[in-house]
């Protein structure tokens, strides 16, 4: 995949990069490329390192979902990036389809206590003993109809990193996202399509010089593509 690699920036301290949606952020159970792994690869081939390399993963994104993600080259810059996340000074941002009509332009928050069951690998709402705070704020942006269905546009700003806290949180409205089995999507054609979810910004303070860092990146996954939002932001 190496030739297929989005690189965003690149220095001494960080890698930033675009994950395509079907691809891991790092290796787990399943066999399938992770790009932790392409990156280290990328880094020992171009500046030809003999032995392991250093990358380190700070943040994740699903299995299913495509977007703007940031790695460490150095355990210090890993650091530095883990904090911020901890201070909420690490923000992302997200397009997400869903599955219904919303009202455009009317920003909305979100707010719950979610959990992990570890046995099903799937989150849950709960109450304030058993879960932790999850918040969100989502703007719809434009609304698609045709024959077959109803979606609508939304942009996320994400105010904390719970277990699939976007898809989780949309479905209890009653909008799953597009394609999302696991979370009230049971269209067949919708999964085989993917999932209508991408991370389009990051922003966070540079881990060594503190400059305001902000990448961003336009989804190219064919659910996206129906929604004239995006070819005017090209």
């Amino acid at each position: 995949m190496n030739n297929d690699l989005q690189i965003l920036f690149e220095d001494n301290h960080l890698l930033v990069t675009v994950k395509p949606a079907g691809i891991l952020s790092q290796a787990g159970e399943k066999e399938l490329p992770d790009m932790l792994s392409i990156l280290k690869n990328y880094l020992k081939d171009k500046y030809q390192k003999p032995g392991n390399v250093y990358l380190g993963l700070v943040h994740r994104l699903d299995l299913n979902v495509g977007g703007v993600m940031v790695f460490a080259k150095t355990s210090k810059a890993a650091s530095r990036l883990s904090e911020s996340i901890r201070e909420h000074d690490f923000s992302k941002r997200y397009y997400a389809v869903v599955n219904g009509i919303l009202p455009i332009g009317q920003p909305q928050t979100l707010s719950n206590y979610l959990a992990k069951n570890e046995m099903t690998k799937m989150g849950f709402v709960t109450d304030q003993e058993q879960g932790k705070l999850a918040q969100l704020s989502y703007t719809a942006i434009e609304q698609y109809q045709d024959n077959h269905q109803k979606l609508t546009l939304i942009k996320i700003d994400l105010l904390s990193g719970r277990f699939h806290q976007i898809r989780l949180q949309m479905a209890t409205i009653g909008h799953p996202l597009y394609g999302d089995n696991k979370y009230g999507n049971t269209l067949l054609k919708q999964q085989q399509e993917g999932m209508g979810l991408f991370a389009y910004e990051l922003v966070f303070p540079h881990p060594i010089t503190h400059e305001d860092m902000v990448f961003n990146a336009l989804p190219e996954t064919a659910i996206f593509t129906k929604f004239a939002f995006f070819s005017l932001q090209k």
